[in-house]
């Protein structure tokens, strides 16, 4: 009888080390083929990479200036869509803290304190009581609170910095220092060598690499100010900071670290369209009261009044209260063009949710001026249109974005909407540090971070 010979595979012929050198040389071959040629890699093919397991957690802030909540869905965004679908989002955007302005809430997400707790209470402003002058200045008696780079070195871990407004300050145990802190600040340094500097702290020995890192990009705000939201080129700048993601994710996937990073990408405030036709001119006003054009220290999008009564005058804030009584008369007329778009009050009245009172620096009082509107002096000819944010928090047109992504974030979960304070507590329990004294709340992180030791869904 004939016995009938086995079926034979076209490798069993070849030594099983031989088998297994070509399945290793067939996944290198895949995974260089994915991801070779561009900064954007496929929402479809993100091949997973043997992880280096850092044996500490790492975080890695980014925040894009003036990423309106939305501008999102202008273009395809692969990168970004790649951390919300493997991590966790604020469903409906960040809510910044008033005023919705870059330097008060870059401060705000680094100390977890509202403007009028931290000091930086306007981009730029005038100390009523001292006269002086704030405009981005690095001396440390401008900056209160504690920032995370400085909780981080307080407390024996490392730090890095690249153009976070306020990290240039010397506090504490931070002096900015040379290699780990990227100053003074250039807006032509391309956004590609941020990135770079960023990455080029993974290639040091893993007890070196920072635990603590941010990284700023200054777009889309850039040309969100320039021609408002719903330019063109917004898209083209959306676009490129979702290059600048890929960018990072890429860096990070090479180095073995990609998961487990903790990335958080956010922003600072949104973005708004501003035309000549929505202005409110405080000439208007003169036949109710007259406002001095040198008690105006700042017009829109929060207006800011300081009055000079001189010294013969007894009681000041009683002749403040006229006033406000006064403008808000006027501004309610109807008689005076988009007065019913701003309100004045004395600020120790203004609404409770904007924390904006508790800080002598703030004027004493405050004009809420309405979603895009502008306030000038006077008329005149000039007419244009441009972006502008610094307008009430509660707008949705003021929001940006949050996403976590890492091991102690939630894979696709959503979240609801929080105040930017809530950052600094999500960062320092991550890190396992003390938090310094703050406005956010410590339970907060139990409703977006995963207990300690959890495994992660796959």
């Amino acid at each position: 009888m004939v016995k009938s010979k086995p079926s034979q595979s076209p490798f069993s012929g070849y030594p099983v080390y031989k088998l297994f050198l070509i399945l290793i040389y067939l996944i290198v071959l895949v995974e260089a083929v994915t991801v070779s040629g561009s900064d954007s890699p496929s929402p479809y093919a993100w091949p997973s990479h043997a992880s280096k397991k850092l044996n500490k957690p790492v975080v890695l802030l980014i925040s894009s200036d003036g990423f309106r909540f939305g501008y999102q869905f202008k273009t395809e965004t692969p990168n970004i869509d790649l951390l919300i679908s493997r991590g966790t989002e604020a469903q409906t955007g960040l809510i910044p803290v008033f005023p919705t302005m870059t330097f008060p809430n870059h401060y705000s997400i680094a100390t977890g304190l509202y403007p009028a707790y931290h000091g930086i209470i306007m981009n730029k402003f005038t100390d009523p009581i001292t006269g002086e002058f704030y405009n981005k200045n690095l001396d440390p008696k401008w900056w209160l609170g504690e920032p995370l780079w400085v909780t981080a070195v307080n407390q024996g871990l490392k730090a890095a910095t690249v153009y976070w407004p306020g990290s240039e300050v010397p506090k504490g145990s931070w002096t900015c220092p040379t290699g780990f802190c990227k100053a003074p600040y250039n807006v032509s340094f391309p956004l590609e060598e941020r990135v770079d500097t960023i990455l080029s702290y993974f290639d040091l020995p893993e007890s070196e690499i920072p635990d603590f890192m941010t990284l700023y990009l200054d777009e889309p705000d850039i040309q969100g100010h320039k021609y408002g939201p719903d330019d063109p080129r917004i898209t083209e700048a959306v676009a490129k900071v979702d290059k600048m993601i890929g960018r990072v994710i890429k860096g990070l996937k090479k180095r073995k670290v990609f998961s487990d990073v903790h990335v958080i990408l956010l922003g600072d405030h949104g973005m708004v369209t501003n035309c000549d036709k929505k202005v409110i001119y405080i000439d208007d006003l003169a036949d109710w009261i007259k406002v001095p054009v040198d008690w105006i220290q700042a017009y829109f999008p929060v207006l800011a009044i300081n009055p000079r009564w001189g010294k013969d005058v007894e009681n000041p804030d009683e002749k403040n209260m006229e006033l406000v009584a006064k403008m808000n008369e006027a501004l309610s007329s109807g008689k005076v063009e988009n007065g019913e778009f701003l309100k004045v009050y004395f600020k120790e009245k203004l609404p409770k949710r904007l924390h904006y009172s508790e800080s002598s620096r703030i004027p004493p009082i405050i004009g809420m001026v309405g979603e895009g509107l502008m306030v000038k002096q006077n008329r005149t000819n000039v007419q244009e249109c441009f972006g502008n944010h610094g307008y009430d928090n509660m707008f949705f047109s003021m929001r940006s974005i949050f996403i976590g992504h890492g091991p102690r974030f939630r894979r696709g979960k959503k979240v609801p909407s929080f105040e930017n304070v809530q950052v600094y507590n999500v960062v320092v329990e991550i890190l396992g540090l003390r938090p310094a004294p703050n406005n956010g709340s410590s339970l907060f992180t139990q409703s977006i971070l995963l207990p300690f030791g959890a495994t992660r869904e796959t």
